[in-house]
């Protein structure tokens, strides 16, 4: 998860801001609700109706944030309509409890489930918050494929220059992604003093990307490859990397290999650092049927007009077990959270994901802002039991 600036919309007000197309666009509750964001506290300690109001709006209020576009093809992949899916539980109380703003589930490429809460709807853009760390790390396989990054075991300094000398120069690209660095990190969600809620407040050095600054100050904790550690901070710096690799903004090689190859309908957002860089662990803006499309899209390979934009064995390998993360069944691969039955996840805080199966053919994607917090173990749990409901509601048809 990666936080976001500290909002000023007193400011925006007072600037005249608030008169943009992209403010007026929002509704009167909504505007209301931003407007009592707090301007001495960071997102993770807002109020739920603020979260509420500011997840679905985060790219559209310019002092709230900075973003590029990725834009959609002409010609989205179609989403063709299945039969309802038999689910063993009571959809409408599920997402209730997980305050789900989207549900969607897909099996065997047709949409089988199809629902909104929270007021809103397929036309919408809602924050992907961690779920954007395995959008980056196709990324780096899409890279490797093309040639950009010459091997998983160069070191992150053979990228970015300006880590030499810190502790980032004994880890390489598949520790960074595997989060294996050793290097030192808290990623404390409820502590404004961790890294997690520091980071990005932080005064950068002129001309050195915000999140490098920060993190090649950090020192080591444990030797490389030795030790998983769950670090926002790491992600963004894998961003940084793809995007010296391949000299291209990384919303702009998204939209190159995946978004509009891969059929997306709507275009998507990506917000970027103080220094200009995309938060690439966080902070995609997209459709829910297009979280859906980028599920569908892995599960099949990542494939497009039948070949891969990944190296051969490379997908296979990202969504296997590489870290041990302390919990029986459970891994981390390059940056999915694996399951010993094969099926993987792209996760966020407050209820964000997309959870994949390969042998059930089943992709199910979700968004939600979680009354429990960021990552609240009561809702996180229940998102682990619907999961599996919907893998026996699949194994019941066969």
């Amino acid at each position: 998860m990666k936080t976001l600036r500290k909002i000023a919309l007193g400011t925006l007000l007072a600037l005249g801001l608030a008169g943009t197309a992209g403010w007026f666009s929002l509704d009167k509750e909504t505007r209301g609700l931003l407007k009592t964001v707090p301007t001495n506290r960071d997102l993770l300690f807002w109020s739920v109706p603020q979260r509420d109001a500011a997840f679905r709006a985060l790219d559209r209020i310019p002092l709230l944030a900075q973003w590029r576009v990725v834009q959609a093809g002409n010609t989205p992949r179609a989403l063709p309509a299945g039969a309802p899916l038999a689910l063993p539980v009571d959809v409408d109380a599920y997402m209730a409890g997980q305050r789900s703003s989207a549900l969607l589930i897909v099996q065997g490429g047709r949409l089988r489930l199809e629902r909104y809460g929270l007021d809103f709807d397929a036309g919408g853009r809602w924050t992907s918050f961690s779920v954007a760390k395995s959008f980056t790390s196709t990324l780096v396989g899409a890279a490797l494929k093309d040639g950009y990054i010459k091997s998983m075991d160069d070191k992150v300094s053979d990228y970015i220059t300006q880590m030499k000398g810190s502790a980032y120069d004994d880890v390489s690209i598949r520790q960074l992604l595997t989060m294996t660095s050793g290097v030192r990190w808290n990623e404390d969600y409820g502590d404004p003093n961790s890294d997690v809620a520091k980071f990005n407040n932080h005064q950068p050095e002129p001309g050195v990307a915000a999140i490098v600054s920060y993190l090649r100050q950090l020192p080591r904790a444990a030797p490389a490859g030795e030790r998983w550690l769950y670090s926002t901070g790491e992600t963004n710096l894998v961003g940084i990397l793809v995007s010296e690799a391949t000299g291209k903004p990384l919303a702009q090689y998204l939209e190159e290999k995946i978004w509009k190859p891969a059929g997306m309908e709507q275009q998507a957002t990506w917000i970027l650092s103080k220094t200009g860089q995309e938060i690439s662990g966080c902070c995609i803006q997209a459709a829910a049927r297009d979280y859906a499309r980028m599920g569908q899209f892995i599960l099949e390979g990542a494939r497009v007009q039948g070949q891969s934009i990944l190296p051969d064995g490379w997908l296979q390998e990202a969504t296997a077990k590489r870290a041990d993360i302390g919990k029986p069944g459970r891994g981390y691969g390059y940056q999915w959270w694996t399951y010993d039955d094969g099926s993987f996840a792209a996760r966020g805080i407050f209820g964000q994901g997309i959870f994949i199966d390969p042998k059930r053919q089943l992709v199910i994607a979700s968004n939600a802002n979680w009354a429990g917090g960021a990552s609240s173990p009561q809702e996180s749990e229940a998102r682990e039991a619907f999961y599996k409901a919907v893998q026996q509601a699949v194994d019941a048809e066969r």
